[in-house]
């Protein structure tokens, strides 16, 4: 029998008014984490694609740079879940402190090893710990908003309005990092990525008010059950890892195809356009009372993307690969948004900070396998066909979502499971 429990407009939760951005940017206390939460999360944007242009600098390999770039990827994918796990069991303050003390350190160990010309293996070896320690701030600031809005319908404006912000650290963080690296010294973006990631972590820790509390101790055992168990969630992690391949797709061809045409600095001018396509369409996305379910609307998405992403490998000139970049990006929003949506109901309030690490852990996955494969096709087989890469990934995760689709129905949730967070009260659960 669903749980379900009345919740009266407050300052916290204005559940009486259209929701909407301005609605949501007035909730009492949200700008106490939100900008520490975006100064802590834009150095999440410049770290593979300052791997990608150090590690390329030094041993003039895309495959190369591609690796260790995916090694990176991967360690934070498989580590991030847990991050999330003990982020709702012991605070995100016992996570953060430690993980972004831990990436500093390696990520200048892995830009000093770079510069030494060390061996592939000692690179893998640095950037494991780097992807490891990446700090979760994304999954720790919606996990912050579910707190500030449970049972509001601002909770589907918040999930947008996180999406573009994501999607604004990706239209900085590139162009940062590139301009850095090729303006500066090939050194400089992932020296940059490492000291903000320490300010900017520390910053974010330091807001214990807003952070969810945890069970104190003596209080009634609750169940921990982890959130790889909801069938919906697997499902949208194999469309997330599809999102993934995007990313690492393009950033490795983007950085191929400035670099044929003599203009290396192109390269973030392109990938910010295509991150400007998708944070747009995230404001759009958010700003719209959707009368579609989210299950549909994360097809139709989908299929767009995947579609779109089909026809990068053909393009060859600047003007082409910009536009169709942007359409690229104006398609991923509403799908991770939406997939992002979902979430609130297909898991169980303690456990969604894991959730969120799984789906973000899911697009640097696959970001990893597909800088590594772009990599690989840019340097052995011809100029574009890295692009083969997010066509792939997206066409193959559109096949499991469509197989899959029914998993992402919600249901009422018999009882509350949470991790560590007892005092949680269920909500309604459509």
């Amino acid at each position: 029998m669903a749980s379900t429990v009345t919740t009266e407009p407050s300052k916290d939760s204005p559940a009486s008014s259209r929701p909407g951005y301005g609605q949501l940017l007035r909730t009492r206390g949200a700008w106490t984490f939100l900008l520490p939460g975006f100064a802590a999360r834009q150095p999440f944007a410049m770290l593979t694609i300052s791997i990608v242009l150090l590690v390329q600098h030094t041993t003039g390999s895309y495959g190369a740079a591609g690796a260790a770039a995916a090694v990176t990827g991967v360690s934070m994918a498989l580590c991030a879940p847990y991050s999330g796990r003990l982020a709702d069991r012991y605070g995100q303050r016992a996570v953060l402190v430690p993980g972004v003390l831990v990436h500093t350190v390696s990520g200048i160990a892995l830009t000093a090893l770079a510069l030494a010309h060390a061996p592939l293996w000692a690179l893998f070896a640095a950037a494991v710990p780097t992807g490891a320690s990446v700090p979760q701030v994304g999954p720790m600031v919606r996990a912050r908003w579910g707190v500030k809005l449970k049972g509001s319908p601002l909770m589907s404006t918040a999930a947008a309005f996180e999406s573009v912000t994501d999607e604004l650290t990706f239209v900085l963080g590139p162009l940062l990092a590139t301009a850095l690296c090729t303006a500066v010294h090939p050194a400089a973006g992932l020296v940059t990525e490492a000291s903000l990631t320490l300010l900017g972590g520390l910053l974010f820790a330091a807001q214990k008010s807003t952070q969810p509390r945890i069970a104190a101790a003596g209080h009634t055992r609750v169940e921990h059950t982890s959130a790889l168990r909801v069938p919906g969630v697997r499902v949208l992690i194999a469309t997330f890892l599809g999102i993934g391949s995007v990313f690492g797709g393009m950033q490795v061809s983007l950085a191929a195809f400035s670099e044929s045409i003599g203009e290396p600095g192109l390269n973030g001018v392109l990938y910010g356009t295509f991150a400007a396509g998708n944070m747009l369409s995230g404001l759009v996305c958010g700003a719209i009372a959707w009368k579609v379910s989210p299950q549909r609307r994360l097809v139709v998405a989908y299929a767009a993307l995947a579609l779109v992403a089909s026809g990068l490998w053909a393009a060859h000139s600047v003007l082409v690969l910009a536009g169709l970049g942007l359409l690229v990006g104006m398609c991923i929003a509403p799908a991770l948004i939406t997939g992002y949506t979902l979430v609130e109901g297909l898991v169980p309030a303690g456990a969604r900070t894991e959730a969120f690490t799984w789906l973000t852990g899911a697009v640097a996955l696959g970001q990893a396998a597909a800088v590594t494969v772009a990599g690989q096709l840019e340097d052995n087989v011809r100029d574009g066909a890295g692009f083969l890469v997010p066509m792939g990934g997206t066409v193959l995760a559109l096949t499991v979502l469509l197989a899959l689709r029914s998993r992402l129905a919600t249901r009422p949730h018999a009882r509350t499971v949470a991790r560590g967070v007892g005092h949680r009260e269920p909500v309604t659960v459509d």
